[in-house]
Parts: C-alpha cells; sequence; structure tokens
C-alpha cells in the first residue's frame, strides 16, 4: 500500500510539481522578493501537473521497461484528468498574474516545445529530426519559472546575485538533465529524436556535464557576498551529491534513482535551506 502511495506520488507528477514549488520558496528568500506568492506557487505547481503528465501521456510504452511509462500506460485515464486538472488550474492562477502574461508565455512555449516532437502530426514529426535542443529547452524552462520569472512578478531589479543564483539553477539542471537523456539515448533513437546525447561520444558528453557542475559550484560560491554562508552551503550540497551519484546514475537504470532522487536534486537546496530556517 506504501509502495503503491508513493508511486502515485511519484508517477503523477505531484512530487516533481512540489519540486519546483520548493525551488521558487528558494528564490524568494535568497533573492527576498515581495509578491503574491500563494498565486504565482500555485499557478507553477498546476502548470508542472499539466506539462508532465502531457508528456508523459505521450510517451510510448511499446518498447520500455520503465516502471514510469508502464505505469502511465496502466493510467492513461488518471494522466489525462491530471492533466486537465492542471491545465484549469494553471488557467486560473494565469488569469490572476494576466499583466505578466508575455514572460509567463514564452515559459509555456518552450515547455510545449520539449514535449511537441513526441505528438503524431507531421509537422511535430519532423520537430523530432532537429530537436538537438531537447535538453537546453528543458533546462531553460526549469530555471527560468523558478529563478529569473519571480524576479520579473514582483518587479524586483535584475542582481548580480539573482543572476548568478540563475546560472547555478541552469548549470545544475543542465548536469542532471544530461544524466537524464544518457540513460534516455535508445529510447530517443527509436523514437528518431535527436539530442546532443545521440551525437556526442561519451567522453565529448561528460565533460560538458562535468564543467557544467563545477561552473554550478562556482555561481554558488560567488554569491558568499550576498547571501548567508548557509544558503551557499545548501546550494552546494546538490552539487557535491551529483557528482558523487554519476557513476551510479550512469549504469543504474532505476526509475527510483531518476525520478525521485536526481530530480529531487533539483531541490535538495531549497529543502535544506527551509529545514534550516523553520530551526532558527
Amino acid at each position: 500500500m506504501l509502495r503503491s502511495i508513493f508511486n502515485f506520488l511519484l508517477f503523477s507528477s505531484i512530487y516533481i510539481s512540489l519540486c519546483a514549488v520548493l525551488m521558487v520558496w528558494q528564490t524568494n528568500t535568497v533573492l527576498n522578493l515581495h509578491y503574491d506568492y500563494f498565486t504565482y506557487n500555485a499557478f507553477v505547481f498546476f502548470s508542472t501537473i499539466c506539462s508532465y503528465n502531457f508528456h508523459w501521456y505521450l510517451t510510448p510504452a511499446e518498447y520500455s521497461t520503465s516502471q514510469r511509462i508502464l505505469w502511465g500506460a496502466r493510467h492513461r485515464t488518471m494522466q489525462l484528468a491530471f492533466c486537465a486538472i492542471g491545465a484549469i488550474g494553471a488557467l486560473v492562477f494565469f488569469w490572476q498574474l494576466k499583466q505578466h502574461w508575455l514572460p509567463l508565455a514564452g515559459a509555456a512555449m518552450l515547455t510545449f516545445l520539449y514535449s511537441a516532437p513526441k505528438l503524431p502530426y507531421r509537422l511535430f514529426v519532423w520537430l523530432r529530426t532537429i530537436a538537438v535542443g531537447k535538453t537546453l529547452f528543458l533546462t531553460f524552462v526549469w530555471t527560468y519559472v523558478s529563478t529569473p520569472l519571480p524576479v520579473f512578478i514582483a518587479g524586483a531589479p535584475i542582481t548580480p546575485a539573482a543572476i548568478l543564483l540563475t546560472l547555478h539553477r541552469f548549470f545544475l539542471i543542465y548536469a542532471i538533465c544530461i544524466l537524464f537523456d544518457y540513460r534516455d539515448v535508445e529510447s530517443d533513437k527509436k523514437e528518431g529524436i535527436r539530442s546532443l546525447i545521440t551525437i556526442l561520444s561519451d567522453r565529448q558528453l561528460f565533460w560538458i556535464y562535468y564543467i557544467a557542475l563545477l561552473m554550478a559550484a562556482l555561481c554558488a560560491l560567488l554569491l558568499w557576498p550576498f547571501t548567508t554562508p548557509v544558503a551557499v552551503a545548501t546550494l552546494l550540497v546538490p552539487v557535491v551529491v551529483t557528482g558523487l551519484l554519476t557513476r551510479n546514475a550512469r549504469h543504474n537504470r532505476s526509475d527510483y534513482m531518476y525520478y525521485f532522487v536526481l530530480d529531487g536534486l533539483m531541490m535538495l537546496s531549497a529543502l535544506l535551506h527551509l529545514l534550516i530556517s523553520l530551526n532558527h
């Protein structure tokens, strides 16, 4: 029963949606932003629920042994329901944020482009042959929604701290996305989706990966004059943990490793930051 509940929270994308909300909380705290937190967090939560269930609904299960994909194949009606609920919730809270429609629409478009190659229509099938930047699409969306977009909505200035936090998030998420794409290289090839993973050698790819981790750590350290030592330390933890898990992630195909552990690394610093804040 507990395993079924855990699978539901993980594979229905409730877990990853909560990760997104936590990341926004950390941005608000580190950058001292003031705006309607609830409305934006609700928009992020429902948008993530919608986009992830849409993506997984379109993912074929024919040649997969993935627990998540097979779970989705057994719960397709639920995925559609969550997609619809997410879309309705996102529209409701988007309307309350309508004065910021342009930056919000940009995030929605990039999110759609990530999943669009899975649609069985000629234009979208054609996108598979040129979607070499799909990892960048996903990285940019996660970074943009969790970091610069709250700054824009709060009407706050673009400070050095905001730039460094954005770059830290971008490089960390990009490294994590590389691990995901490395695992999915065979399914991407079968679906005809091109990406850096299907083009570069392992050596070239992991040079990029380690450079991304190094840049994430450097940007976190450069935040030292702009925030607390505790905040900097929490930002460094997921970078170190990701590096330590690299060998295991390259050989471990478990969905729990990827969708619980690696996805969780995106919000690990926010979770640690929150727990420390609650204890002081």
